[in-house]
């Protein structure tokens, strides 16, 4: 990138344009917010991969949501506090940026981008094969095609339409989730008429073998397949950016995760479990949502749980699509990334930006077509722990940052890590842990070396590169952060 790119002025918004000072528009509601905090919870693998759970912990599968939840918790108010403090579409990587250095931001910024461009093909495929069995004339690959395609579309028509398919998306997840809570529960519990399941209830929890009938140890292993499940938390501070009152979207997010997680996953996994047996051979071949709702009589249970799956899918495409895009357009305004990414259209939409992650998404789909057991089993294992760096810098950025709050402006400090710092140094222990006793697991040990192998080489090119520019930053990425910085106290102000 030469130096005339990587300085060259950024759109300005026009007068009275309510936009954000780094050319973004401001056009999600508080709405849209809500719904995408509370759908960045609810991905797909819940309805897909606690199945897998429950028969490797049995009913204490409940413990090892509780405890990547609560982690989930603690690393979402670290987020929160710094988020509060200065909203930006780079959220953690900007942070990162800040409080460990440029090298960080980078890093994490990449890493974190390179995630969710795989995570659109995994969605893509998964998607496609649900759409194939209700409309086979049409190719697995033509379905992919289209969904691909129609939220690029729609997210690079404005942020309002993104946050508008995201509302809906994430309702049928909410709606979904609570209407079977709500009624499992009843059965649970003999009050649902007609139910077809006499046998449901609180014995489920110890009968089969007890609570924990592989073991204590079984806990931790629940942990390794339910961890990932949680990533997308941090959706929403991504987004915030984007909202007319950013502070108070973060806190609002930020003070609801707590029940969004207690509601949505303890919940819906505490229906499944006391509904059957842990061990019935219903949900290893059907999933443990279909063979819930089968248990009491809900007609159609699976053709049900496909429109739902399909829901989650779409939302974790049309969300995946915006976060890579969003943070490839905070990496251009870094100069990390090229200036074009960081340019915003009429519309305040960064089109290159999403155009660039779009294509390597697509990129990632053929692969998984073409080589679904080499390149693109590859791909995802060096992505797989990603989330786990992710956590793990915003607790070492919330650790500086707190600091840098109170030097400066301690006025911005709305939200508070609670026990700082002793509860951010645990939160990174229980990361810590995690990413060694997956080195124990065979499918984990090689997400975490071959994760850790990409982390490794994308460090050293941001060493290399600050190496040669002696740490110097483009002049937009400086007036940008300067911008930002004023309309945050502008915006606390009010």
């Amino acid at each position: 990138m030469s130096a005339q790119s990587a300085t060259k002025p950024e759109r300005q918004q026009p007068p009275g344009d309510p936009g954000s000072p780094d050319g973004l528009k401001a056009g999600l509601k508080n709405r849209h917010l809500s719904m995408i905090a509370i759908g960045g919870v609810i991905g797909a693998g819940l309805f897909v991969g606690s199945s897998a759970g429950i028969a490797k912990a049995g009913p204490g599968i409940l413990i090892s949501y509780a405890l990547v939840g609560l982690m989930v918790v603690f690393v979402m108010r670290m987020l929160g506090e710094m988020s509060a403090a200065n909203p930006t579409s780079g959220s953690f990587s900007a942070y990162a940026d800040r409080a460990l250095g440029r090298w960080a931001g980078f890093s994490i910024g990449w890493l974190y981008w390179f995630f969710w461009v795989v995570v659109l093909a995994v969605e893509a495929t998964a998607g496609a094969k649900i759409l194939e069995g209700w409309w086979p004339a049409v190719p697995q690959w033509g379905w992919a095609l289209i969904v691909m395609v129609v939220l690029t579309a729609t997210n690079l028509v404005s942020v309002g339409s993104y946050g508008e398919f995201e509302f809906w998306f994430a309702g049928i997840k909410v709606v979904a989730i609570g209407a079977f809570i709500v009624i499992g529960g009843l059965a649970v519990f003999g009050l649902l008429p007609h139910s077809d399941n006499e046998g449901a209830g609180l014995g489920h929890l110890t009968d089969s073998g007890g609570f924990l009938p592989h073991g204590p140890g079984a806990i931790l292993t629940g942990i390794l397949l339910v961890v990932f499940s949680f990533m997308g938390s941090e959706i929403v501070t991504l987004a915030a950016g984007e909202s007319a009152n950013p502070q108070r979207a973060v806190t609002k997010a930020t003070n609801s995760v707590i029940w969004r997680i207690a509601v949505f996953y303890l919940g819906s996994i505490f229906v499944v479990i006391t509904l059957l047996p842990w061990d019935a051979k219903a949900i290893a071949d059907k999933g443990s949502y279909v063979a819930a709702l089968d248990s009491i009589g809900i007609p159609h249970a699976g053709d049900i749980m496909n429109v739902i799956v399909l829901t989650a899918v779409l939302s974790c495409l049309n969300s995946g699509l915006y976060t890579a895009s969003r943070m490839a357009f905070s990496l251009g305004q870094r100069g990390d990334a090229p200036a074009s990414f960081a340019r915003t259209n009429s519309r305040g939409v960064p089109q290159a930006a999403i155009l660039g992650s779009v294509v390597f998404g697509f990129v990632a789909v053929w692969f998984n077509y073409q080589w679904p057991d080499t390149v693109f089993t590859f791909l995802l294992n060096s992505s797989g722990a990603v989330a786990l760096f992710v956590w793990l810098v915003i607790c070492f950025s919330q650790l500086r940052m707190r600091g840098m709050i109170l030097r400066e402006n301690p006025e911005k400090l709305i939200v508070r890590m609670w026990l700082f710092p002793y509860l951010t140094w645990a939160t990174i222990a229980m990361i810590s842990f995690v990413l060694v006793y997956m080195l124990t697991d065979k499918d984990g040990r090689e997400q975490v070396i071959l994760s850790a192998l990409v982390a490794v080489l994308v460090v050293a090119l941001a060493l290399v590169r600050d190496r040669i520019t002696g740490g110097s930053r483009p002049a937009a990425a400086t007036s940008a952060d300067a911008a930002t910085d004023a309309s945050a106290e502008e915006t606390a102000a009010r």
